[in-house]
């Protein structure tokens, strides 16, 4: 079946309220053109199981999600089959086009779905998991979580439990920054 998509596009907008950010594409969400579409990925059966949405959805429903409040980015663009594969010049232009997008966009949080990613972000090796003390870009709430990939062999109730921190805001009643 071909795609009319062939990278995993950046899913952004003004006004959202959560936007997931990973290493980078798998080379499946590469060729499919949607977010977190590797089988082995558990990234929509927790994001169901922590409640933060309220049905099991399936990478082929990803832009469903703006409408939800919620959007997605990579820090760095290029599928592979594992982020150590990615090189440093990539992290940082990806890093500074992150920065660039979160101000011009604004969301309320960011999730950074591996520490890594964060930690490559930031240029420091300072960060655990949940909301960090201070922010990338002010004004917007940084939240750590464990990578839901297959590759990261934390159990699954254990990464629904990092997640559920994310309720709060995807809410309405969640107050910004």
């Amino acid at each position: 079946m071909l795609h009319s998509r062939t990278v995993a596009k950046d899913l952004l907008k003004a006004g959202l309220k959560l936007v997931f950010c990973g290493y980078n594409p798998s080379l499946r969400s590469g060729k499919s053109g949607r977010h977190y579409a590797h089988p082995a990925n558990r990234f929509w059966r927790v994001l169901y199981a922590a409640g933060i949405t309220e049905r099991l959805y399936r990478p082929e429903e990803d832009e469903e999600l703006l409408g939800l409040g919620i959007g997605f980015t990579n820090l760095c663009p290029r599928p592979t089959r594992r982020a150590d594969e990615l090189k440093r010049q990539e992290v940082l232009a990806g890093a500074r086009r992150l920065r660039k997008d979160l101000e011009r966009f604004r969301p309320r949080a960011v999730a950074y779905t591996g520490i890594g990613v964060y930690r490559w972000f930031r240029g420091s090796s300072r960060s655990s998991w949940g909301v960090q003390g201070d922010s990338a870009v002010p004004g917007i709430v940084d939240i750590v979580v464990p990578s839901p990939s297959g590759l990261n062999r934390m159990r699954f109730e254990e990464l629904v439990e990092h997640y559920r921190i994310l309720v709060p805001f995807v809410r309405e009643e969640a107050r910004r920054g």
